[in-house]
């Protein structure tokens, strides 16, 4: 994947460049009524199992974690927390998450958060080429090696994902 010109930066896509990791930029058309993982897969000409979502959660022992998976897929809160050393975890209320990350709903990376916190990404990525997550703004995705992605956040795989289907 070369990096594509002209670019708006985004942190995400800053803290890319610094550590000199290739990346390629998607964008689409958003709006207030449709920010979820579904929308990206419905409009990106991608596959759409390569479209993962970021969740921001909150534990009750080490506070904010960041769970990355699949877009169709579903958090299994319970691995979250036991992989994350916490005994219980919910998700960040929408009205914190700007203020912990720097993000919007609708536009949060992984990538370049306010703070650098525990990540853990679907184990299901660990296998594909690339996956593709919010570039930190609306409408703005990158696609990236799952290995990178993991090297850049400081994240690691672990079994996250529920054995059941969402819709994004």
């Amino acid at each position: 994947m070369a990096k594509k010109t002209k670019v708006q930066k985004t942190n995400a896509i800053r803290l890319l460049e610094k550590n000199n990791l290739s990346f390629a930029v998607h964008t689409f058309p958003w709006s207030e009524d449709h920010l979820g993982a579904k929308e990206a897969m419905e409009k990106l000409t991608v596959p759409k199992e390569h479209i993962f979502k970021t969740l921001v959660t909150t534990g009750d022992k080490t506070g904010i974690v960041i769970a990355v998976i699949p877009g169709e897929g579903e958090l299994d809160l319970k691995a979250l927390a036991k992989v994350s050393g916490n005994k219980h975890i919910e998700l960040l209320p929408i009205t914190e998450l700007f203020a912990a990350t720097g993000y919007v709903r609708g536009g949060c990376s992984p990538i370049g958060m306010k703070k650098e916190y525990p990540t853990y990404f679907s184990n299901t990525a660990e296998k594909m080429d690339s996956i593709i997550v919010s570039a930190g703004k609306r409408g703005m995705q990158v696609e990236l090696s799952p290995l990178d992605l993991k090297l850049v956040t400081h994240g690691e795989f672990a079994e996250i994902e529920s054995k059941k289907k969402s819709h994004g």
